[in-house]
């Protein structure tokens, strides 16, 4: 038997196969978690696909107490799967497109606490702004931009400078330019297609926080997995 993403199992022969494909995390915003709700599924069998499409495979438990958790998550195995979807088709053949262990994440709804996410973005924004304002004007400091910028004009002009000429301008509107060009998005536009600096950093943090939550179940047992 083999296994691993984009891997072969199969754990019997028969005319017909299940292809799944689970990505490494999903969001989910009912408590009771059906296959369909995870997996991209196809077969030749079309009855068989709308069947395991309605399988339950997970229901999220109310808090019996306190304030629920703002996202639940369960991690688990392509076995476990692999062992609901025998429970229906005990000969089906299953051939495993997608991630081997996965997390299935849940949340009330993508509408809840809307006011709190706004409240969120709006300070992040105002301590990135000041953040970033306060760091280039420390690096300026630093180096001692002023002084250099007068001593540049003064050899260039011969004058002295005011601290508002062509030279400070220039540098005033290069900056802005070069950060809009380098994160690659002005408001709710980008520049290109590619994905952005902080997109690609999201990215990674993502997949790091999602490999270090599934090592924690495995080591804790805490997996849904078969057996």
């Amino acid at each position: 038997m083999g296994n691993g993403s984009g891997g072969c199992i199969r754990m019997s022969a028969n005319d017909e196969t299940v292809y799944v494909k689970i990505d490494r995390n999903v969001l989910v915003y009912d408590r009771n978690v059906t296959l369909g709700d995870v997996a991209s599924i196809t077969s030749s069998n079309e009855a068989m696909v709308r069947q395991l499409k309605q399988k339950k495979i997970y229901c999220f438990s109310e808090p019996k107490s306190g304030k629920a958790p703002k996202i639940q998550r369960e991690i688990f195995s392509i076995l476990k799967i692999i062992e609901l979807i025998h429970e229906e088709y005990p000969n089906a053949e299953v051939d495993n497109e997608g991630e081997t262990d996965f997390i299935v994440e849940y949340q009330k709804g993508p509408d809840a606490a809307r006011w709190v996410s706004l409240l969120k973005v709006t300070m992040l924004c105002l301590v990135v702004f000041f953040g970033g304002a306060f760091t280039i004007m420390s690096f300026n400091n630093d180096i001692g931009i002023t002084e250099l910028f007068g001593k540049f004009y003064y050899q260039v002009t011969g004058e002295e400078t005011t601290g508002f000429t062509e030279l400070e301008i220039s540098y005033c509107l290069g900056l802005a330019v070069g950060i809009i060009v380098f994160f690659n998005h002005f408001g709710k536009k980008k520049i290109t297609p590619d994905p952005t600096p902080i997109q690609v950093q999201l990215r990674k943090y993502e997949e790091d926080a999602d490999t270090t939550f599934i090592e924690n179940a495995g080591r804790g047992g805490k997996e849904n997995d078969v057996g």
